[in-house]
């Protein structure tokens, strides 16, 4: 998942690019005086998080927001008359404190947040909404921006500058610029609302998680678990001062240990608590929230002139309106409910062989469907993992593939300060050996930690800024016991391999304007790198140089290797019904219209499933509405559509690569200089298609995933 906080913030200077400047002065001394002054004395700057205390980042938010509404007013109200350089570029000077600040702010309080960092949070939310209508809904502002993309024409502008002046202008309109005073007003209330509805959300989830964690003092309630898991629970119990063993939440419905645990009582109550966790009637209760939320989104839609939500957030999109991502979506229902079924029925056909005398259900699932992997492929899970330690996949497997598609190298920095001790810096080397970018990765699961994968910045490149890109990835893996190997599922490295995806994406950024550059891009396009590059995890070459057993050394046996190859679209029509239905789930809750009543969350999501077929009782949607984070809070409202969309044109890009010659630093350059590098500067269908030649389909999508079009 690529994670972007700020929906559009301006860019801030590096001007050395990722050098870290140490010994600076203390945060606190430094916001008060950086109106005046912001650059490598600030600690925000790089940044140097063990100069930065809590205390720090509300001042350093609101000099930040007085500094840019400065910057602001000196554009709008400049006497000459607009050009380029005056109103758009010196837009996208402004602003380098607040959001170097802020990319600090979203990475601590989504990957290790505390009381303190909420409570900011809470403060500033609505606060920063106001700000960016102040700046989104100035007239005077607008009226210069309107005035170049009049001009543009006859401006003599190159192709990325021209991009910049239509995206502007694009992006003022869809945020309310055209509104008539009145409407500005009502517009900021819902704004504001939002953001604060947002920031709810996403508190009362962390804790909701935190709080559904499975406890058991009994060790015969987690029979089946491997003694790697059992330590782990027991080491995650005794974080929280328990004596027992503690299985805390991942973000999705269905928890990894439900294909391990025999007790069916055990598995039961583990997937409630997942289901449940933001629905039990207390403080973490996220319903009210969400119904509220999709009423004030349709609210808002029709102020800004649109039908619904969807309609006015897909309108820079690719797929452009939310009957096309729809279109799309239900094309491929019947194939994946199909596949779903018949799996289904393999798995009950297994239960009532064991005499097991009752239904599938959700929390049977994983656990039987594992039983019928291992006897379709003779695949053992606990076989497997040995080969997949986590450091040896980053630096043989990840790591070597960028390599041998970009000539990348990389050399880990332990003179860095880090936001919390497991987190781990690399320096990229290009090919060339000139520094590229700063890349932070933070991989163990933690209960002040945002559930699910991510990659974000801590600095955005720009040529304009003369900066570098900092960027960095977060999971949620397991944490061993000290002194144990971190062991990996297949599916925990293919996420290693998609986040580092987007890393790539930003690393490769080389662009002139920060509001264009790296993964600043549609969300149904910013998945497609990152997606992409989940496929070099299997690639022969690559997964033959790190999966090697971590106590012998020695590669995994061709057998093995074969087995998990063919058990690769084993169970895909539950795993792609569940993200159908999520994607589906999602576009129903925004393309309710503004004359809509507020919703009964369980009886919307109900209806929602039938009206779309995927209602299937033993395959549930990846996440139930009261824990979407992505699209409550993390900006995919009307957009989760976009990992599918995104896999469509990734499976058509991995088609590309095996027809060229697979994994080649021809190709591999190939991909970065027309698209990973070009970030937004270009229509992005047009880009894709020149890169790819010719137009995406759905069939190797349905092709990778073992689907066949019904």
């Amino acid at each position: 998942m690529h994670n972007r906080m700020l929906h559009r913030v301006m860019r801030s200077i590096l001007t050395n690019g990722i050098s870290i400047a140490l010994g600076a002065a203390s945060a606190a001394a430094q916001t008060h005086a950086a109106a005046a002054a912001f650059g490598p004395g600030n600690p925000f700057y790089a940044p140097i998080f063990d100069k930065i205390e809590d205390s720090d980042y509300q001042p350093a938010i609101d000099a930040g927001m007085a500094q840019q509404l400065q910057e602001v007013e000196a554009i709008a109200n400049n006497p000459a008359p607009p050009t380029f350089e005056n109103t758009i570029v010196a837009l996208e000077q402004s602003g380098q404190l607040l959001n170097r600040v802020m990319l600090v702010f979203n990475c601590v309080t989504g990957a290790n947040t505390d009381d303190t960092l909420q409570k900011v949070e809470a403060y500033e939310a609505p606060r920063l909404a106001a700000h960016q209508d102040a700046i989104n809904l100035n007239a005077r502002l607008f009226a210069r921006i309107e005035a170049v993309y009049n001009q543009r024409a006859s401006l003599d502008l190159d192709p990325e500058a021209l991009r910049l002046v239509e995206y502007d202008y694009q992006q003022f309109v869809k945020a309310g610029a055209k509104l008539s005073d009145a409407d500005k007003a009502r517009l900021q209330k819902l704004n504001q609302e939002e953001a604060s509805l947002e920031n709810d959300f996403t508190n009362k989830l962390l804790a909701a998680a935190k709080a559904g964690a499975y406890f058991t003092t009994d060790a015969k309630a987690l029979a089946g678990l491997s003694q790697a898991q059992l330590d782990a629970a027991a080491l995650a119990a005794k974080g929280r001062s328990q004596k027992g063993w503690l299985i805390p939440l991942q973000n999705t419905t269905q928890q990894p240990v439900l294909a391990s645990l025999t007790d069916r009582a055990t598995r039961q109550a583990v997937f409630e608590n997942a289901w449940n966790r933001a629905e039990r009637g207390d403080a973490n209760d996220t319903r009210a929230i969400i119904a509220r939320l999709a009423q004030l989104r349709a609210d808002k839609a029709r102020l800004l002139g649109y039908p619904n939500y969807a309609a006015w957030n897909l309108t820079d999109q690719m797929a452009k309106t939310p009957e096309a991502a729809k279109q799309f979506l239900d094309a491929m229902v019947p194939a994946s409910t199909a596949r779903a079924t018949a799996e289904g029925k393999g798995i009950q056909a297994l239960i009532d062989k064991q005499h097991g005398g009752f239904t599938l259900e959700p929390w049977d699932w994983e656990f039987y469907a594992e039983q019928v992997r291992k006897a379709k492929y003779d695949l053992d899970e606990s076989a497997v993992r040995p080969y997949f330690e986590l450091n040896n996949v980053l630096e043989n497997g990840v790591f070597y593939a960028a390599h041998q598609l970009y000539g990348l190298t990389f050399k880990e920095r332990k003179d860095i300060s880090v936001y919390q001790k497991d987190v781990r810096v690399f320096e990229v080397y290009d090919a060339d050996a000139k520094p590229l970018a700063l890349w932070y990765c933070d991989y163990f699961k933690r209960d002040n930690k945002n559930g699910g994968a991510w990659m974000d910045v801590l600095v955005n490149q720009s040529k304009l800024l003369h900066q570098l890109p900092v960027v960095y990835n977060v999971a949620n893996f397991e944490k061993p016991a000290p002194g144990q190997p971190a062991l990996l599922s297949f599916d925990d490295v293919t996420t290693m391999f998609h986040e580092f995806g987007h890393a790539l994406h930003g690393m490769f950024a080389n662009t002139v304007y920060p509001s264009l550059s790296g993964t600043a891009v549609p969300r149904d396009f910013v998945e497609f790198p990152s997606q992409f590059n989940e496929h070099w995890a299997s690639y022969p070459a690559v997964f033959n140089h790190y999966a090697h057993h971590y106590k012998t050394g020695a590669p995994m046996p061709a057998e093995l290797k074969a087995k998990l190859d063919q058990s690769k679209t084993f169970n895909e029509g539950y795993d792609f019904t569940e993200l159908l239905s999520a994607s589906e789930l999602d576009l129903a809750w925004h393309m309710l219209p503004a004359s809509a009543p507020l919703q009964n969350p369980d009886a919307f999501q109900t209806e929602a499933l039938r009206r779309t077929h995927l209602d299937l009782s033993s395959v549930p949607p990846r996440y139930r509405s009261s824990y979407f984070l992505h699209i409550w809070s993390n900006g995919y409202a009307a957009g989760y559509y976009a990992y599918s969309w995104s896999e469509m044109l990734d499976d058509n890009a991995f088609q590309w690569f095996l027809d060229h010659g697979g994994m080649t630093r021809a190709n591999g350059d190939r991909f970065r200089r027309m698209v990973l590098s070009r970030g937004n500067t270009e229509d992005l269908e047009k880009m894709y298609e020149a890169w790819l030649g010719g137009k995406p389909s759905i069939e190797p999508m349905l092709q990778f995933r073992g689907l066949e079009r019904k």
